[in-house]
């Protein structure tokens, strides 16, 4: 999944003719926090809810508040986990997209991109999740996948975190299986430690019901 793919077609860019005071209407109607300013076609910069507040006469147009915005963006073709870095190191609501020209293109909101993590994560699919810990120089995903696989199983998507202070791997396997007892058993006799492991409609209920909320909660 690339930037271009994420673009959401309802948010519009400010014009830096617009007033500040347009700016917030805007990202109350739009429940972000972030707007992306333009001149012409060219990007001029991000502009957010607080440093609009810090201003005294919000009625002025952006040109004439700001000197200059910050200038946080991703290129088109960036892939998903890039832009998710992204947002986390610029603590943004929203990351403008632009060509390799630098045009602008459009922008990415959190509510869209938590949509495609939760698809491209396969969140929304019916199975269980076992949580391992292995040593990183132990760590090889293609023997934990011929594990799953000889019980007739198979992962639909892994996460693999560094726990701190410490040599081990933790990694979240989703599987597309809901009884997850024979293959925690294979998993153990291979030296994997299961640390949790979540199965059955419950689970799924569960994960469905944390997923609608995180949802509706950024809809707010």
């Amino acid at each position: 999944m690339i930037a271009l793919e994420l673009i959401t077609e309802e948010i519009p860019p400010l014009k830096h003719s617009d007033s500040g005071e347009t700016a917030l209407r805007w990202m109350e109607e739009f429940k972000v926090e972030h707007l992306p300013v333009l001149k012409g076609n060219n990007f001029v910069g991000l502009v957010s809810e607080e440093i609009i507040l810090d201003r005294n006469d919000i009625e002025k147009s952006l040109d004439e508040l700001f000197d200059h915005l910050p200038r946080p963006y991703v290129k088109q073709h960036t892939h998903i986990y890039e832009i998710l870095a992204k947002i986390s190191d610029e603590k943004i609501t929203t990351v403008p997209v632009l060509d390799d020209h630098e045009n602008y293109l459009g922008v990415i909101d959190i509510k869209r991109l938590m949509q495609h993590i939760a698809d491209t994560g396969s969140m929304k699919e019916v199975g269980g999740i076992i949580v391992i810990e292995v040593a990183q120089h132990d760590y090889s995903l293609a023997h934990i996948a011929q594990v799953v696989e000889s019980d007739n199983a198979r992962i639909l998507s892994a996460y693999v975190s560094t726990l701190p202070n410490s040599t081990k791997l933790e990694v979240t396997l989703k599987i597309n299986q809901t009884e997850l007892g024979r293959i925690i058993r294979s998993l153990e006799r291979y030296d994997y430690i299961v640390k949790a492991s979540y199965q059955k409609n419950t689970y799924h209920e569960d994960l469905k019901n944390r997923y609608d909320e995180l949802i509706n909660y950024l809809n707010i």
